[in-house]
């Protein structure tokens, strides 16, 4: 009796124990931030407000898109680098959390230390084109012409450093070519110079220029990506012009600081795939010129460490000179 007495006492104690303690927040139980380090309207910022938009509601919790532009993105990735990893902060970036370190000597964060990559959400290829009334049907022919004519070619693209620069210095170590870089500062100005015949060849995001290629304004050589583009299926690869291996196309991803706890990253990968998944976000993607990936942390993880060897690796061939 005495003994069954004691069981019972001690387990009421340990029940009031329990009750005792604090109870555990479910998260979230307040809105999440999403900062994008490039300025609102953007690819990156397409595809941010597409999946905040999805994930307000299956989260119950706003999730707010937040533009920090600046430094080439380097200003809004170093805050989330910085930003307590609690969930409440998240990072969705381009390619430049991967392709900054080879341009920069100096980095506000580390990319593989300071974040927990959660999902590469969508990707898409640069293009190589020219005008129509050029002469140039393929990349062969473009490289022919370029190497008999050296001193009449040049290429322009969105800015040094941008993944369509870095597009266009690789073709030109690959190809054998000494044609000339021209920087415009975005995809509309280079476009713009190819049409008006400021520069022979266009690297460019394939985004921009696809509604000018269906229309005839543009002529395109290939597209940078492992396969044909969905919507543009006459266009060969670089792979299938005779570059094997030559992929360099530009993801947009979802991190959080390093540190969050796994639960919260499980759900906000679970969350991201979902929202991704539903047929607006497809269409949407599609729209901006992305194709959905949804893929996962360590496929992530993957491919920043091989885009991060990758870009440095042509920097030094290339010559480019990394900014202080």
């Amino acid at each position: 009796m005495l003994r069954r007495h004691c069981i019972t006492a001690a387990l009421i104690a340990s029940l009031m124990a329990l009750a005792c303690l604090p109870a555990r927040a479910v998260y979230p139980e307040r809105p999440i931030i999403m900062i994008v380090p490039f300025a609102a309207g953007g690819p990156a910022d397409i595809i941010a407000r597409i999946l905040a938009t999805t994930m307000s509601k299956s989260l119950g919790q706003n999730v707010i898109v937040d533009n920090r532009a600046g430094a080439g993105g380097n200003l809004g990735i170093g805050m989330v680098a910085r930003a307590s990893p609690d969930g409440y902060t998240l990072l969705l970036t381009s390619t430049a959390i991967a392709v900054n370190p080879g341009l920069f000597a100096n980095l506000p964060y580390d990319p593989i230390k300071d974040f927990a990559p959660i999902s590469e959400l969508v990707n898409a290829p640069n293009t190589l084109f020219v005008r129509p009334d050029s002469g140039i049907m393929s990349i062969a022919d473009l490289v022919a012409r370029a190497k008999a004519e050296p001193d009449k070619f040049n290429y322009s693209s969105p800015g040094v450093g941008t993944k369509s620069h870095l597009t266009g210095e690789l073709f030109k170590l690959r190809a054998g070519l000494s044609i000339q870089h021209v920087p415009y500062r975005g995809g509309g100005p280079a476009t713009q110079a190819l049409v008006a015949g400021t520069v022979q060849l266009g690297s460019v995001a394939l985004a921009p220029v696809e509604p000018l290629i269906k229309s005839g304004t543009v002529r395109a050589l290939a597209v940078t990506g492992a396969n044909r583009w969905f919507s543009l299926p006459e266009i060969p690869t670089m792979i299938e012009s005779g570059y094997p291996g030559f992929v360099s196309d530009t993801f947009n991803a979802l991190f959080a600081p390093a540190g969050t706890p796994q639960e919260i990253l499980d759900l906000l990968l679970k969350q991201a795939k979902a929202a991704m998944a539903s047929p607006e976000a497809v269409e949407a993607a599609h729209r901006a010129g992305y194709q959905i990936i949804a893929g996962d942390p360590d496929q992530l993880t993957r491919r920043v460490v091989t885009e991060i060897q990758g870009v440095k690796e042509l920097v030094a061939r290339a010559g480019i000179k990394p900014e202080n």
